[in-house]
């Protein structure tokens, strides 16, 4: 049955008058708005980003500009998410004292990401400022310098021989071990992070166009019988969104306690 409607979609989708279209990766790469052939060029996805730091810093400002022993809802809010952090990723994996000196890196990273990630899902705006490899890069790199700096601020001579060469193990052996630890300690790490925040933005958009765009389609397009379906995947659609809302927290929490988990390792007495 499956294969059946697929062939008889096939031909609507592949339509060149008022076929369905599905996303493609070239979503990710819009037209220049400002700036177009130059070094400063921006794009549509580059005002969303602008737009997402401007709300964080106006946010973040307004609510602890003025704070009062007794808090408002607003700043009893803001004061709820820094304290999520505060608690859950920095003192949690760090203690008091490393925690307090890291909070703030592990704060911007984490709020950075979600309130960039949020915007894929809030109408008119419909992609993540993390949907695009350069976010995602530079949170990667600053996580990677922040957790060199700490271990060779902890111990300068030692870092890195005690990265490469965890003690414990024969000589022989660090043929072996030496290599792999240097790919997944110094090289692995930061692509990880990028690629796993990237990647889940990227799917998470082609998601919600596909099924929102389908929708479009078999309502006011295919016409028929063909509008019964648009109620499945206007269905799909909601639900995914909810999902994108509950990844978008989920990566900026994974972003920011990875980040603090190699930070701990960094720090830890053996180095």
């Amino acid at each position: 049955m499956f294969t059946q409607a697929a062939t008889l979609i096939a031909p609507l989708a592949a339509s060149d008058n008022g076929g369905f279209h599905a996303p493609s990766i070239w979503e990710f790469f819009p037209d220049a708005v400002l700036f177009e052939g130059t070094w400063f060029q921006i794009t549509r996805i580059n005002l969303i980003q602008l737009l997402a730091t401007v709300v964080l810093v106006l946010i973040l400002w307004l609510g602890t500009r003025r704070m009062t022993v007794v808090p408002g809802r607003f700043q009893s809010l803001v004061e709820m998410g820094l304290g999520f952090v505060r608690e859950n990723i920095a003192h949690d994996l760090l203690g008091k004292k490393d925690g307090d000196r890291f909070l703030p890196i592990l704060t911007t990273i984490f709020f950075m990401i979600l309130f960039m990630n949020l915007t894929g899902v809030i109408p008119f705006l419909n992609i993540a400022g993390t949907a695009v490899v350069a976010v995602p890069l530079l949170l990667a790199v600053i996580s990677y310098v922040t957790f060199i700096y700490a271990g060779i601020k902890k111990s300068p001579k030692n870092f890195f021989k005690n990265s490469l060469f965890p003690s414990g193990v024969p000589w022989p052996i660090y043929i072996i071990v030496t290599p792999i630890e240097l790919i997944s300690t110094f090289i692995i790490r930061p692509v990880t992070l990028t690629l796993r925040l990237l990647m889940n933005m990227m799917v998470g958009h082609l998601l919600l166009v596909l099924f929102f765009s389908a929708t479009q389609f078999f309502l006011f397009t295919a016409g028929g019988w063909w509008s019964a379906l648009a109620a499945g995947s206007l269905a799909f659609g909601l639900a995914f969104t909810l999902f994108e809302i509950l990844v978008a927290v989920l990566q900026a929490y994974v972003f920011a306690l990875l980040t603090a988990v190699y930070i701990q390792l960094a720090v830890a007495e053996e180095h």
